[in-house]
C-alpha cells in the first residue's frame, strides 16, 4: 500500500504536507483521519485510522508482561486530521519524542507510515548499510 521515502520540511507550526502520491489513498481509506504514535527506535509510526484500529486491537490484547509496550503504542497515540491541503499536525510532544525539529523523512512502511528527523534517519540507515545483512535475506538474490 504505502511504500517510497519523502523528504519534508515541517512549518513553524509543526504540520507536514503529505506527499501528493499519498493523500488520495488516505482520503478514501481512512477519510484524512490519522493516529500517530511513537516508535521503540526512535521515530514516529503514522497509520490511517482504519490501520490504527486493527493494530490497536492488537496490542490491546497484549499480556500484563507487555503492559510498557501498551504504554509505548496506545498512552502516546494521538489523532489528527489531514486538512484540505493535505497537512498534518504533528504534535509537539511526539515531534520532541522522535526529534524532529524541521526536517524530516516519511518512509511508506505497507500498512503505515515511519516519520523520522532526517539527520537521525541518514545516520542510522548509514550504520545499517555499514553491517552484515541479516541471514533473514539470505534466500534473495540482489
Amino acid at each position: 500500500m504505502f511504500q517510497g521515502a519523502s523528504s519534508l520540511s515541517l512549518d513553524a507550526k509543526g504540520r507536514l504536507s503529505v506527499p501528493t502520491r499519498h493523500r488520495d489513498v488516505l482520503s478514501a481509506t481512512a477519510g484524512s483521519q490519522l493516529t500517530i504514535t511513537k516508535h521503540p527506535h526512535g521515530c514516529l509510526m503514522v497509520f490511517p485510522r482504519n490501520e490504527w484500529e486493527t493494530f490497536r486491537e492488537r496490542i490491546a490484547a497484549l499480556p500484563m508482561s507487555a503492559q510498557w509496550w501498551k504504554r509505548i503504542f496506545l498512552g502516546n497515540a494521538m489523532d489528527c486530521e489531514m486538512d484540505a491541503s493535505g497537512r498534518v499536525l504533528i504534535s509537539p510532544e511526539l515531534r520532541a519524542a522522535a526529534g524532529i525539529a524541521k526536517e524530516a523523512v516519511l518512509l511508506g512502511m505497507g500498512n503505515h507510515f515511519e516519520l523520522w528527523d532526517a539527520a537521525t534517519y541518514a545516520a542510522q540507515e548509514a550504520e545499517a548499510m555499514q553491517g552484515e545483512m541479516p541471514d533473514v535475506f539470505k534466500d534473495f538474490s540482489f
